[in-house]
């Protein structure tokens, strides 16, 4: 069976029970199975907090969750890829920083996660008021075709009664009285205030000198896209910030996917770059700034007379010419790895920290989902001075081809010309000697540090999981830890040796087929970490389906495929047919083993046919 066909039924599996050891989030205390959700339609939201992908679906859900409220329940289930993510409080920290409204199954364990056999980050299941699993969809760009969905299992339950409506299990939990709330950048101002991305709180904070008096709040609190005065402009999780000249600041209004300008005197803010609409493949990557599509913009730093962005939702960096007022892709092709070389061929994986060397040559950047300190030169070129690629992290100091970071998001260059990385996920400032090659410690607990700012011969670091600024005297010697190495937790497939044959499965959406007005519109890209792995079937392609070639002699590796498939409305009297594109990333880790399956089926959208 061609598995991008139409399934000719709905198929049903029996929804296993939902299991986590470390029990319910936003429910007020109470613990749920599938039982207790028996009549509603039940949305599983497989999602870890590091992946900026997952973090793009919790936003896609909103609206569908407001206009559904009565018979759809949302439930996240936290299934961590970092060492750090496997902490309760971590994931309690992450359901309040990212605004999650529903509740929240939290596994560290993955029980849930293997038994529901999901590979990839995020992944959304739909269970019906029966307790049948009818759907399954990876990456982003499926919640118009759950929409669909939820609307026909609403109608063909209610006829038959089983549609229980009224109200869901969420139940909010009390604000702290804070007057930060998971900030996440911060900045010297040139009168020596500090300027503080609030990020869960939608806005901007100036606090004096102290780091701790406020001066004054920027944007109304509300998560909204408005330009205007400072009481009545809004934000939506604004991240860096960077002088763009002595009166302005640009901001990263990361859920915006924009940014903006704040006028440091009148307190007015207008948009820079950026329509509020995400970027997806295809879409325009260089015109007016006001006309393109970001996606995620995390951080901004000014380097070579532009505004470089750290575009974490397509792992790659763009620019903004505020001459030109233009934005354009500076580097990266949109692949999610750890791959050097010319601007135009590196890969990335979420940048999520940029700062510039004191000479200017050199533009630093935190690649936070490879646990990666890496660099730009002014000649185009991309190199990586600390880290491996996606399954390799920890916490180790020594010679920099072998220390580890986890997940860092931000980076200063300090006064001798070394690199101070926010190493986010170890609870640590880190430091890179580019001299020396030798990387150190600096500080520990600090919680989920994010960004660092020198003043003096201090350095403040943002405490984002503390809510606070903290100053640090740059210390003479660096800190002694305990060396601690990991790999991403998933469990390997087994798959067998020699010829597999790769499905990934996609069925476009009821009264939706697949777009091919203007040629093929699927695309899949596969290739493998080490590359030995694959003798065969490396590359791109326009089919959805590949016969791969193993080499029996590599026991063990990683299969990346990245999978693109653009679906309209299937109405030959509409001229301009609603069009969506679906995409996902995966890394598989798979372990070789005779006699083991000779299928690799991962499903972008849909049922697998021959489960």
């Amino acid at each position: 069976m061609n598995p991008a066909s139409p399934a000719p039924r709905r198929v049903r599996v029996r929804a296993p029970e939902l299991s986590g050891k470390g029990g319910w989030l936003n429910t007020g205390g109470a613990q749920y199975s599938l039982a207790d959700l028996r009549g509603r339609i039940v949305i599983l939201d497989f999602w870890t907090f590091c992946c900026i992908n997952c973090l793009h679906v919790l936003d896609e859900l909103r609206e569908l969750e407001e206009r559904h409220r009565d018979t759809v329940v949302v439930v996240g289930v936290h299934s961590p890829k970092f060492v750090h993510e496997a902490e309760h409080q971590a994931v309690v920290d992450a359901v309040e920083r990212y605004g999650v409204e529903h509740p929240v199954l939290d596994d560290p364990e993955l029980a849930t996660w293997k038994q529901y056999a999901v590979r990839a980050w995020p992944t959304l299941v739909v269970i019906d008021p029966e307790g049948y699993v009818v759907a399954q969809h990876a990456g982003e760009g499926h919640v118009h075709a759950i929409e669909r969905l939820v609307t026909e299992l609403e109608a063909e339950h209610g006829a038959k009664g089983t549609l229980r409506r009224g109200d869901g299990p969420y139940v909010a939990p009390e604000p702290e009285p804070t007057d930060l709330r998971f900030p996440g950048k911060a900045l010297v101002l040139p009168g020596g205030t500090f300027l503080v991305s609030d990020t869960t709180r939608h806005q901007l904070v100036e606090l004096a000198a102290d780091g701790e008096s406020l001066v004054r709040r920027i944007g109304s609190g509300a998560r909204g896209f408005e330009d205007g005065a400072a009481a009545s402009a809004s934000f939506n999780e604004p991240q860096g910030l960077a002088l763009l000249d002595g009166s302005s600041v640009v901001v990263a209004d990361t859920v915006n996917h924009a940014l903006r300008r704040l006028d440091l005197s009148t307190g007015e803010v207008t948009t820079l770059a950026g329509t509020g609409r995400q970027w997806w493949q295809g879409s325009p990557t260089a015109r007016p700034a006001r006309d393109v599509d970001l996606s995620s913009p995390w951080d901004v730093a000014v380097f070579d007379g532009r505004v470089w962005i750290a575009m974490a939702g397509v792992h790659q960096l763009w620019a903004y010419d505020p001459v030109e007022r233009t934005v354009a892709v500076a580097a990266g092709t949109t692949n999610e790895g750890l791959v050097d070389g010319p601007v135009a061929e590196a890969w990335f994986a979420q940048p999520s920290g940029l700062a510039v060397s004191g000479d200017g040559e050199r533009l630093w950047l935190a690649d936070s989902e490879t646990s990666a300190l890496r660099w730009v030169d002014r000649e185009g070129v991309v190199r990586t001075a600390v880290g491996t690629g996606l399954f390799d992290f920890g916490h180790r100091d020594g010679a920099a081809g072998q220390a580890l970071l986890q997940h860092p998001l931000g980076v200063t260059v300090l006064p001798d010309g070394s690199v101070a990385v926010s190493d986010t996920y170890n609870h640590a400032l880190r430091r890179y000697d580019p001299a020396t090659g030798e990387v150190s410690t600096l500080a520990t607990d600090l919680r989920e540090p994010s960004d660092a700012v020198l003043v003096g011969d201090d350095i403040v670091v943002v405490e984002s999981a503390r809510h606070r600024l903290t100053r640090l005297r740059l210390p003479e010697e660096a800190v002694r830890v305990e060396s601690v190495a990991h790999r991403t937790r998933r469990a390997a497939t087994e798959v067998a040796p020699g010829t597999l044959r790769l499905d990934v499965i996609f069925q476009a959406p009821s009264g939706q087929k697949l777009d091919t007005r203007y040629g093929p519109s699927t695309r899949l890209l596969v290739s493998a970490t080490p590359p030995g792995l694959l003798l065969k079937g490396e590359g791109a392609g326009t089919d959805l389906f590949r016969t791969l070639e193993l080499d029996p002699a590599v026991t063990e590796g990683v299969l990346h495929v990245s999978a693109m498939a653009a679906s309209c409305d299937d109405d030959p009297g509409n001229e301009y047919p609603a069009c969506h594109v679906h995409q996902q990333d995966w890394g598989v880790p798979v372990r070789l083993a005779r006699g083991a399956a000779d299928r690799l089926p991962l499903v972008l959208a849909g049922m697998d046919p021959d489960q």
